[in-house]
């Protein structure tokens, strides 16, 4: 197998960073190792807004004694010269080299575009390998909404992203009690699968066969149609533009108490009804259709667009924030790593008279999605194909599935209360991805009584994502006034 170019190659006996190469160092699981590979070299990055000026000091402290504790965030990933494998090597970690303080001037013309470019020029390089593949950059400077800004950045390969995110949290506290550990909401059903009585095996299987023959399609020849939204082949090296977009979670509960649906029911039609808004605007500026003609709210897109969201999955049980202090604590990794599946998510893309119409939508195509075995089946397609044809095969199979598609999309719950980062007050989590293979990611996460839509853009394909944010921001509203409307009506 070849080696990685942009990896430490290393014999087993070397000493490497102040870490010894044993017997016993771990090998990266296979779905860790997949994310070197082209066009899944992923980075995970999460913004964290503050509302006081961020003490970098009491930060590095605080993560000695924490995050740098985990054994993923303290070793090399180092290749082996004997068998082209990749190792966890334990090395000795310099806090300074992996928590950034850049010299900032306080009173700078545009600090907001100051902060967004700032990261945006993250997702140009990747991180050093000599060091654990993660940082923090923290931003002393006052914006719109805060008094300072910090900035995490893992590579994928160190964790799923509810792995990473509910280590986070395992580093932050309750805001009204410092003393206490943020909650997650918690879901009534367990496992990713979200049976019922009324569904029976029958469905169960048929929903399984169908989504087995369109990944099959997908990978031989099936792509979604080149609209504004799709990039072009080798997006995933180009750098993105991260905005974020904060919706009312109360809103949102209002549309699924009004509809009696789920709130991933009500995101997802969020989601469609914003894409099918933004699209609708970018084929009347391309075809120059009259703006007073589009304001109308008349329909100028093709028909029948094909348009699917790579939609991810977590397939095992989520780990406790309590006991992530504990591993933290004893330098144990616990149950940890990447375990993800994934469906293939199709959204109607159209304008509609009824907007409630993009929620129910989106309810029957989840449902569905819920009601099948594909997200087991594309982690198990993963490791059949690595068992028979290696990791290079794997790469370029999920490369092909994800370009074939036009965006990714991923929800992660966030803490159910306001806290604090080793003392630091938060006003917003938003995480995103860069390096995936298409030009654009919609990330979804909750934060206290808000609910945080995080856009990953390359800018070449959506040079307006802001725009896309506003969309969503603009169904949101329009669906939540169509439900109270309806509700209404019941009443009278």
């Amino acid at each position: 197998m070849d080696s990685l170019p942009d990896l430490n190659q290393i014999k087993t006996s070397t000493n490497h960073g102040g870490g010894l190469i044993k017997e016993e160092d771990e090998a990266l699981s296979p779905m860790a190792r997949l994310f070197h590979e082209p066009g899944s070299n992923v980075y995970i990055i999460s913004m964290m807004g503050c509302k006081t000026k961020i003490n970098p000091h009491v930060v590095k402290q605080n993560l000695l004694h924490s995050l740098v504790r985990h054994p993923r965030f303290s070793s090399l990933q180092v290749v082996d010269e004997k068998t082209g494998g990749i190792r966890w090597v334990p090395t000795n970690v310099n806090i300074d080299n992996h928590v950034i303080v850049p010299e900032v001037d306080p009173n700078i013309a545009f600090p907001d575009q100051f902060v967004d470019d700032y990261i945006s020029n993250l997702s140009k390089s990747p991180i050093e390998n000599s060091k654990p593949l993660w940082d923090l950059h923290l931003l002393d400077i006052k914006t719109g909404d805060d008094e300072g800004t910090g900035v995490f950045r893992f590579h994928h390969s160190l964790g799923d992203g509810l792995s990473l995110m509910t280590l986070l949290l395992a580093c932050t506290r309750k805001s009204s009690d410092p003393d206490a550990l943020p909650t997650l909401p918690i879901s009534k059903n367990s496992g990713y699968i979200k049976f019922t009585r009324f569904w029976s095996v029958l469905e169960v299987f048929w929903n399984s066969i169908v989504a087995v023959v369109m990944f099959v399609l997908t990978v031989l020849f099936l792509k979604d149609t080149e609209t504004p939204l799709k990039g072009p082949i080798g997006v995933e090296n180009r750098p993105r533009r991260f905005v974020r977009k904060s919706l009312s979670l109360a809103d949102i509960k209002v549309v699924r108490n009004a509809m009696n649906v789920t709130l991933n029911d009500v995101v997802l039609g969020v989601t469609q009804a914003g894409l099918s808004r933004y699209l609708n605007r970018r084929y009347s500026e391309s075809w120059n259709v009259n703006d007073t003609y589009h304001r109308m709210g008349n329909d100028i897109m093709p028909k029948n667009i094909r348009l699917r969201a790579t939609f991810f999955f977590n397939l095992r049980a989520t780990t406790r924030i309590d006991t992530l202090v504990e591993t933290m604590k004893t330098g144990t990794t616990g149950r940890w790593g990447n375990q993800i599946g994934y469906v293939l998510l199709p959204f109607a893309i159209g304008l509609k008279r009824n907007p409630l119409d993009y929620v129910k939508e989106a309810k029957a195509v989840i449902d569905r999605k819920k009601a099948s075995l594909e997200p087991l089946y594309t982690y198990f397609v993963v490791y059949l194909v690595l068992k028979l044809f290696g990791i290079k095969a794997v790469g370029k199979l999920n490369h092909k599935v994800f370009f074939n598609t036009t965006l990714w999309f991923t929800n992660v719950p966030g803490p159910q209360q306001e806290v604090t980062f080793y003392g630091h007050e938060i006003t917003y989590i938003a995480p995103s991805c860069y390096g995936q293979p298409n030009a654009l990611m919609i990330h979804v996460t909750s934060y206290a009584d808000k609910m945080m839509f995080v856009i990953s853009a390359d800018e070449e394909t959506i040079p307006d994502p802001q725009q896309l944010c506003d969309d969503l921001q603009e169904s949101l509203h329009l669906i939540k006034t169509s439900a109270l409307a309806m509700e209404s009506a019941k009443t009278k």
